[in-house]
């Protein structure tokens, strides 16, 4: 197959690499021209729980125009990159593209409705995965779980299950499942619990858990974002939803948030499509969330003076 990465940052360097390694032929499209240089010139470094080794035949470019069609394309990109993404591929797109998007937060199938159809378009979770960049050329990765994957508009069918198998031969976990919301909504609750709140009091997740007044806030973020998620009726399998959250952060108590990274590095992270989406969905639905409300404004507070220098 021919695949484009779209985004190439930690998940996306992954990707890129093991699809490479089995065999396809892989473009990564991402801004960052050091690292698109240093991939062309001495390959990928992938390191971390599946070995270290170096990684020839990326075709890394920062323009999507010089990859042309694919068989597939993963979205890699950040939330806010996704609407960008998507109009940068929607004119090299044939009939028989696959586009999968793998995001943190709420709204990646909108913004690419806004560009073209998402007849092609399939959502995906990534659980359990952590990884960060190095260098140029070199990414890392702590862990590897599970990719989720599932049509937009639900069901099963046999193109997901075609993808996930792709997947799954490039040495990836993969299930495809008949309702990807669902999913999508129960890793929301677990990012509205520990982005905002580890990045407000600069903590690891479980230096967090162990803070019992910050723990509570958290803890009350998630709950608003639950409690939408109830109006919506969003069909969610969890049961007790903290004990559900507490567990999922339990498994990784040095983690640091991609949103406290993003902001210990002075850069915009994606609040908006994570904690910035509950008061958001909360007016809509009349719904107050005074937790999310006021982590938000301290964090929109501190990226306006990213901006800044």
């Amino acid at each position: 197959m021919k695949i484009a990465i779209y985004g190439t940052g930690a998940m996306g360097s992954l990707y890129a690499g093991q699809f490479c390694e089995a065999g396809h032929e892989v473009w990564a499209v991402d801004s960052w021209i050091a690292h698109v240089d240093a991939i062309n010139a001495s390959g990928l470094r992938l390191d971390g729980v599946s070995g270290n080794r170096r990684i020839e035949g990326i075709r890394a470019v920062t323009d999507f125009a010089e990859v042309g069609a694919c068989d597939l394309i993963v979205i890699a990109t950040k939330m806010a990159g996704v609407g960008s993404a998507a109009r940068a591929i929607a004119r090299h797109l044939t009939p028989e593209t696959m586009i999968l998007t793998i995001q943190n937060g709420l709204g990646a199938a909108e913004r690419i409705g806004a560009f073209m159809s998402v007849d092609n378009v399939f959502l995906g979770v990534a659980d359990g995965f952590g990884a960060s960049l190095k260098g140029p050329g070199h990414a890392h990765h702590n862990a590897m779980n599970l990719i989720r994957i599932g049509e937009i508009g639900g069901g099963q069918s046999d193109r997901a299950e075609v993808l996930a198998g792709h997947w799954r031969g490039a040495g990836f976990r993969v299930q495809a499942f008949d309702d990807i919301q669902q999913l999508i909504w129960e890793k929301f609750l677990c990012n509205v619990t520990y982005s905002a709140a580890c990045t407000v009091f600069d903590m690891t997740i479980g230096e967090l858990q162990a803070h019992p007044e910050r723990w509570a806030i958290a803890l009350g973020a998630m709950q608003e974002a639950n409690a939408i998620a109830r109006a919506k009726k969003i069909k969610l399998t969890i049961g007790n939803p903290v004990e559900y959250v507490t567990a999922f952060g339990a498994q990784m108590p040095n983690a640091r948030p991609s949103m406290l990274l993003d902001h210990k590095a002075r850069r915009r992270s994606e609040l908006d499509a994570i904690n910035g989406q509950v008061p958001e969905l909360g007016r809509a639905l009349g719904i107050p969330t005074p937790y999310n409300d006021t982590l938000v404004a301290v964090l929109r507070q501190r990226e306006a003076a990213f901006d800044g220098g």
